[in-house]
């Protein structure tokens, strides 16, 4: 029988199933939603010749926790894409909404999706006004990005599909028709355990990846990238011809959860790490690639409100947010960086080839020629 942690639902290999070496200990099920209370939802939008896209849904807390917040920090390696809600985040510290991924041209959509889904699950919460993160990687070279065919409804229809337990990977949900160092790409999850005194805290990755050139590609430390040469229908000048930028340009979003108390700043901290899992898988990051990142806590944060204080304050009206030392978050750093690595290399591992608009071809990782390397 085989484990979540190495093999999916229908047991395909993940990452450490194909036998790539990874380093630190990962939680149960090897992803995000081992940090208790979060879900995740996708949709899938595969039609016709032109249409790879979809949404993903991740809920911090569940859907019955929208509305209460989390200690929350996000961070920018480089700046060509979008991810709304970050200004009120970076103001506040605190998320208390989902978080939506899709493509490029469907943030409008998705954001109009979650402020309905908000109004249809928590209409007290709606009230007030709502500021929904929805972040986006650019799907145009497989998928009709200009057609609008995600709507505000698929956005609805993720956030009531999420749900805890094994997270599926590859080309699903926003990830459906991206691509990562010009093999196939999309969505990938990892987890790590941190021992920290009698306390087992875990801190888990989610990337929408869609970035990277293939020369560029690292794999547990070994540079494959020249030796996977073969067989890429990005090698040329298509991106140069109708885009006007180089190949390997692209974007990831990653999304860092964990359920060790943490201050905003730690938060941020954390996200400010994505970059190291990243490069160790090759990139050096893309000045026309959008790669931003959010890390928030589910601990217990009432030291974090969304409610608006009535009347003067009572005497005893004081917040409390219990937090890890500085000086003992090195391991959680470590974490981080592991889970990101682990989680774009499942991207790429669960998947297989994709024809999309206009005939353009995104081969898989050529699963077996990487075993053989590795070796």
């Amino acid at each position: 029988m085989t484990s979540p942690q190495t093999h999916t639902i229908d047991g395909r290999p993940r990452a450490r199933g194909l036998g790539i070496p990874l380093l630190g200990t990962p939680g149960r099920l090897n992803a995000i939603t081992d940090v208790s209370g979060v879900e995740v939802g996708v949709v899938t939008l595969i039609e016709g010749d032109a249409v790879r896209t979809g949404v993903t849904a991740i809920l911090p807390r569940g859907r019955d926790g929208v509305g209460r917040p989390c200690a929350a920090g996000w961070y920018s390696l480089n700046g060509n894409g979008e991810m709304t809600g970050t200004t009120w985040i970076e103001e506040s510290g605190a998320l208390n909404l989902p978080v939506v991924l899709s493509n490029t041209h469907a943030i409008g959509p998705c954001h109009t999706g979650v402020v309905s889904w908000v109004n249809r699950v928590h209409p007290r919460l709606a009230r007030q006004w709502l500021l929904p993160v929805c972040a986006e990687t650019w799907d145009g070279y497989l998928n009709d990005i200009n057609g609008g065919h995600v709507r505000p409804e698929h956005a609805v229809e993720a956030l009531d599909s999420a749900a805890p337990g094994p997270v599926a990977e590859g080309s699903v949900g926003g990830g459906t028709g991206m691509n990562c160092y010009e093999f196939k790409g999309g969505n990938g999850t990892a987890s790590r355990v941190v021992d920290y005194g009698s306390h087992a805290f875990t801190v888990a990755a989610f990337v929408q990846a869609n970035f990277g050139s293939r020369g560029e590609l690292t794999v547990a430390g070994r540079h494959l990238g020249p030796a996977l040469a073969a067989d890429n229908p990005f090698d040329g000048d298509w991106f140069a011809r109708d885009l006007g930028i180089p190949p390997g340009a692209g974007s990831v979003i990653a999304i860092v959860a964990t359920d060790a108390p943490l201050l905003p700043g730690q938060c941020k901290a954390l996200a400010r790490r994505v970059p190291l899992g990243l490069a160790r898988t090759g990139t050096t990051g893309s000045h026309f690639s959008g790669d931003i990142f959010l890390a928030f806590s589910t601990a217990e944060a009432d030291g974090l409100t969304s409610a608006f204080p009535l009347g003067p304050p009572a005497d005893d009206e004081f917040g409390t947010l219990r937090f890890l030392p500085w000086g003992r978050m090195d391991p959680f750093y470590e974490a981080a960086v592991l889970a990101v690595e682990e989680a774009v290399l499942n991207a790429l591992v669960v998947n297989e080839d994709m024809v999309g608009r206009d005939g353009h071809r995104s081969p898989r990782l050529p699963l077996d020629r990487v075993a053989r390397l590795l070796e």
